[in-house]
């Protein structure tokens, strides 16, 4: 593992000698003091009129990252902020214990291309996981792709992969510090050598295979007069193919009736068709597909209602199968047959059930069905007339996943997993039926010290929602217990039970981990998701303060020993609920959130795809549900907030950092009490994926030893 390090922004501006820190009050007992006196921000007289309503943001200037007064600023929270935390009892015995339990053997779910399989591994503290190909399941592993190379510091990733079919080459994509921006490269599989081809200007895009390997379809950002990929402009399809510079590269589709409309392509298994995903927010899409055999063939708008969310599964020839939310608010699987689309004609495969069809893969000529019973996995086979052939026996509560592979694979691969069993990785024979372990992660715990039970409570407006709750066993109900309260809630995403080693040491620690289930998932279909979006978007927010109210009310804990954590979307979450109720919690945790509801959708395109869930501040309806939550303007003055640790990296460009920024500079100069608003921004780091497993740790050390404080346990 890299040396860990801290990183401060290069800055030409003397800070250091003008921020101290006053010891006027130690209301926590041993540890910094308190209260800090916070760099100044400058909050200068802006305001922007929304339907006749004066908005003030006196903070707007942050919006200008280049801004060299916002370095200086930055530079100066991390320097108040990291001596702050690492001075914090037991932060080194926590980084320890989070280092020791992190340094475990794991293996990713394998896949097979041609005769060969393809896996990832970590020897416990690699920063970055290490891609292995072998000619047999049980047959000698060699490197293909080791990332921990790429750079001195470890945080160039690999941030996407794709094989061709025959198995000859790996498209892989890398990040470089955590941007979201990749550019993707290709090996040969045999010698593990690369071509020169760099592909370039891209994000959330797939590389997918021409069956013969000869090239690959992918979806490319227009470049900018500064020759750097244009984030506010529409991507378009090309295909690029192996050996040529991408400057040749052959433009295939773009969408020319929508200036906010995404394509991305993928080819079917039989290399017959590709299919052109057209997306436009969370709740509809279109799909399209183009004949590959046809000479001078052209696209072909198969679903172009947008009307409901439709996912290709795979096909049968042009037979079509598609998960989809049309007319089935819990999901269903469709068959179409491209000759005849007419909606009159699908055949329903897959009926909707009182379960929740999250997705369905086609592998062996049957569909793995993957289901939520108040948000735990049930996986079921059912063949392409619909009849259920068998469920997939699991070894607990706990979440299943992967399923993948081809048509004609007699065995796919899932892992399971829980809130204290690691994932293992099972081989499922299709035709027998049966299951057997292929790797097992070995850790040192014992699963049964800790106990898992799931509770339903009640929100303001009478909706049962649930939550899972892990602590050690001979937990009492004393109101006494440290308890960290998570959730997301929003984009259709379920939350289920994972392992997480930051999770396991905050229950050794003696804590309580209690995870919300909350409208906006994906959990109960189409209309949980719905009940928290856009004006809606209060019940999600609710549901969480609910929760933390029954936590209280059935004795598991107190407002004193209560913290909240959420990240993205979960940034916007804690954040909404911290100022509107500041008192109800002990400590509070933002990450990378979604702070300044008026005006994230100006950061990038795909910041405004998320008006699907949030809405615009350009819809008058819309404005009014959004000021009335957003974080950064529902900060008062001389209000107490909790003790809160505000974290976010500065080159996270998907949740752009000024919504942190201006959220912590707001808090800082509203805050009515001693308890601390720190910011600790990562300057080598982005939203999150590809972070070296040393940076996780020193983020993770962070925060628990200031949840150890501000609890005061």
């Amino acid at each position: 593992m890299a040396t860990p390090r801290r990183f401060f922004p290069s800055s030409s501006f003397p800070l250091l000698d003008v921020l101290p820190l006053l010891v006027l009050l130690a209301c926590k007992g041993s540890g910094p003091p308190l209260p800090l006196e916070y760099p100044e921000a400058q909050r200068a007289d802006h305001t922007d009129d929304y339907f006749g309503t004066v908005v003030a943001d006196p903070y707007r200037w942050m919006e200008d990252l280049e801004a060299p007064e916002l370095a200086e600023w930055v530079d100066a929270e991390n320097r108040i902020s990291i001596p702050f935390l690492e001075e914090m009892p037991g932060h080194a015995g926590i980084r320890d214990r989070l280092t020791e339990l992190w340094n475990y053997e794991r293996f990713g779910i394998p896949f097979k291309e041609g005769d060969l399989y393809f896996f990832t591994r970590n020897d416990g503290l690699q920063d970055q996981d290490v891609l292995f190909v072998a000619e047999s399941l049980d047959g000698e592993a060699r490197v293909l792709i080791d990332p921990n190379g790429f750079s001195e510091d470890a945080t160039i990733a690999l941030a996407g992969m794709s094989v061709s079919p025959d198995g000859r080459y790996i498209a892989y994509a890398t990040s470089d510090g955590g941007t979201d921006w990749n550019t993707w490269h290709v090996r040969d599989v045999e010698t593990a050598d690369d071509l020169p081809d760099a592909v370039a200007f891209t994000k959330f895009t797939g590389a997918s295979w021409l069956p013969n390997g000869s090239g690959f379809f992918y979806s490319k950002y227009p470049v900018g007069p500064d020759g750097e990929g244009d984030g506010q402009a529409q991507v378009q399809v090309y295909f690029h193919r192996v050996g040529t510079d991408q400057a040749q590269d052959e433009l295939v589709y773009d969408v020319e009736d929508s200036e906010s409309r995404n394509p991305y392509a993928s080819v079917t298994e039989d290399g017959r068709y590709l299919i052109i995903n057209v997306q436009e927010g969370y709740n509809e899409n279109g799909v399209y597909f183009l004949d590959l055999g046809a000479p001078n063939g052209e696209v072909v708008r198969l679903l172009d209602e947008w009307d409901a969310l439709y996912s290709f599964i795979g096909n049968d020839g042009p037979l079509f199968y598609f998960h989809t939310n049309n007319d089935a608010p819990r999901n269903r699987v469709v068959a179409i047959d491209i000759r005849d689309s007419d909606p009159s004609a699908w055949r329903e495969v897959i009926p909707e059930a009182d379960e929740t069809l999250g997705s369905a893969s086609y592998v062996g000529g049957v569909f793995v069905a993957r289901y939520l019973i108040d948000a735990k996995t049930l996986i079921r086979l059912v063949s392409t007339e619909g009849e259920v052939i068998r469920d997939v026996s699991l070894p607990g509560i706990g979440t299943a996943g992967g399923f993948g592979g081809h048509a004609d694979d007699s065995e796919t691969f899932y892992s399971f997993q829980s809130y204290t069993v690691p994932p293992t990785i099972y081989r499922y024979d299709l035709a027998a039926g049966e299951s057997s372990v292929y790797r097992e992660t070995q850790i040192d715990i014992d699963p049964g010290d800790y106990e898992t039970t799931q509770v339903f409570f009640r929100s303001a407006d009478g909706t049962r929602v649930p939550m899972f709750l892990t602590y050690k066993v001979g937990m009492e109900k004393n109101g006494e217990n440290p308890t960290l309260l998570y959730g997301y809630g929003g984009f259709n995403i379920s939350q289920t039970p994972s392992f997480r080693v930051d999770r396991l040491v905050w229950l050794e620690m003696g804590g309580i981990f209690a995870h919300a289930n909350l409208r906006g998932g994906g959990e109960y279909g189409v209309e949980w998701h719905q009940a928290g979006t856009k004006t809606r978007k209060q019940n999600v927010f609710d549901d969480f303060i609910a929760a933390a109210e029954y936590l209280i009310e059935e004795g598991y804990t107190s407002t004193p020993r209560l913290a909240v954590q959420g990240g993205s979307n979960g940034g916007l979450l804690v954040g909404a609920v911290m100022t509107q109720r500041p008192e109800l919690f002990g400590a509070a945790l933002p990450a990378v959130g979604v702070l300044d509801m008026l005006r994230y959708h100006t950061a990038s395109l795909n910041a405004r795809q998320w008006s699907s869930d949030y809405g615009l501040s350009e819809n008058e309806e819309e404005f009014r549900a959004l000021y009335a939550y957003s974080p950064y303007h529902n900060v008062g003055e001389g209000t107490c907030y909790p003790p809160t640790l505000v974290t976010t990296a500065h080159r996270d460009d998907r949740v752009v950092p000024w919504n942190s920024f201006k959220f912590a500079a707001a808090l800082q100069h509203g805050q009515g009490c001693d308890n601390p608003i720190l910011m600790r921004v990562e300057t080598r780091a982005g939203h999150g994926a590809g972070k070296p497993t040393w940076m996780r740790i020193e983020e993770i050390a962070d925060a628990w030893a200031f949840l150890k404080w501000s609890l005061g346990f």
